[in-house]
Parts: C-alpha cells; sequence; structure tokens
C-alpha cells in the first residue's frame, strides 16, 4: 500500500501539521519507505522466539532501601506563619 498525495494531505490535515506543498512529497517519500520497512519487518518469521522487554539479558541494580536523610519537617515549618499537625495552613481563597 502505497501513500499518494491526497493520503498524505489527508493524515496532515488530522495531525493539524501545516505542509508546504514544496513538503509533502519529500513526507510521502518518507512515509512510503517506513511503510515498506514494516512490511519487510512482517515478512521476518518470529515463530518460536519470545518477546523480549530488554534484549540484553541482564537484571536491574537496586540499592539498599534505608533512609539516608532525616525528616526536618518540624524546622521548616517554624518559618510558616500558621502549622498544625504536621500541615501547613493556608487562608482560604475560594468561598
Amino acid at each position: 500500500m502505497a501513500l499518494e498525495r491526497s493520503n498524505v494531505e489527508a493524515i496532515a490535515h488530522l495531525a493539524r501539521l501545516g505542509l508546504d506543498d514544496s513538503e509533502i512529497a519529500p513526507a510521502t517519500a518518507s512515509l512510503n519507505q517506513i511503510i515498506g520497512l514494516l512490511k519487510t519487518m512482517q515478512g521476518v518469521d518470529t515463530t518460536g522466539i519470545e518477546p523480549l522487554a530488554n534484549p540484553l539479558e541482564i537484571t536491574q541494580r537496586l540499592r539498599a532501601d534505608i533512609v539516608t536523610e532525616h525528616n526536618h519537617r518540624d524546622e521548616y515549618q517554624q518559618l510558616a506563619p500558621a502549622t498544625a499537625e504536621g500541615l501547613y495552613l493556608v487562608p482560604q481563597v475560594i468561598e
């Protein structure tokens, strides 16, 4: 299925792309190359091959789940005009 100029114009309109007349021909060629690549990829026999999330057989390194910083909330809230039970109190802005 090769795209024609009218197809690319319709796609550009749906995608809200403002393509000039000089840009439509290169866009048509590029999209036709992409479709050709997809046809080539669909022709590859993949029976017996499991889908991969990552082509490398590695596991993710995880860091130790330890606390590295102390809770400074009370110190920070001393600067606030009003707090209650660890929360910042602000004036009501919506009636």
